[in-house]
């Protein structure tokens, strides 16, 4: 039985720039572009999906009074009733922000450079399928690398293998964990996520 709960506060207006933010747990990533882009007139976040019932980004979308919504596994790899609630939205941009699920092509093809990820490694350094979270930052360790980062890449068919945007970088420290290391590589997140979506919104990068 398919699984697909909406929870909607009407929405009035027209803006620009309607994304739609995709988002498998926490959404810290989700809650802080929703926030970067609140005053912008011509920004509006619009939709907050995820494929995990209990992924935290629901509350987090709940309580910033954006529309959300929870979709199984067959209605994403379908494709087709996604894309059809992006259209009727209006939505013109697409954002993943911890986001681990491979996107349709369907999906990829109505959206061709409309549609952004961000991994928590200098790709194509610790990318791939299963990379992600801990592991990336693990795997940096264990290579003994001396800066690991952030990068933001369209998405493509291929997991983590799209076209890069921006990347920003950061220290490993000889005594790094992998908590630590996550710690400086979220803040780099947190700063550079929404500006590198504002830049490519504007036209600027």
């Amino acid at each position: 039985m398919h699984i697909f709960h909406f929870f909607v506060q009407q929405n009035r207006g027209f803006m620009i720039n309607n994304l739609a933010i995709l988002a498998s747990g926490n959404g810290s990533n989700a809650e802080n572009i929703a926030q970067y882009f609140a005053n912008d007139p011509d920004v509006r976040v619009k939709l907050i999906l995820t494929n995990s019932q209990k992924a935290f980004a629901l509350q987090r979308a709940r309580k910033m009074g954006i529309p959300c919504a929870y979709f199984s596994k067959e209605f994403w790899q379908d494709g087709r009733v996604i894309l059809n609630l992006f259209h009727s939205m209006d939505i013109t941009f697409v954002v993943l922000a911890g986001f681990l699920a491979k996107v349709p092509d369907i999906i990829l093809q109505a959206y061709p450079q409309k549609m952004v990820n961000i991994h928590p490694s200098l790709l194509p350094l610790h990318g791939g399928k299963g990379m992600y979270g801990d592991r990336v930052h693990e795997d940096v360790l264990r290579c003994g690398d001396q800066e690991s980062g952030i990068t933001i890449h369209y998405t493509s068919e291929v997991y983590d293998a799209g076209q890069i945007v921006a990347q920003y970088k950061c220290e490993v420290k000889p005594d790094d964990t992998s908590e630590t290391l996550a710690t400086r590589v979220h803040a780099l997140e947190y700063e550079y996520y929404p500006k590198v979506i504002e830049g490519l919104l504007r036209g600027s990068l």
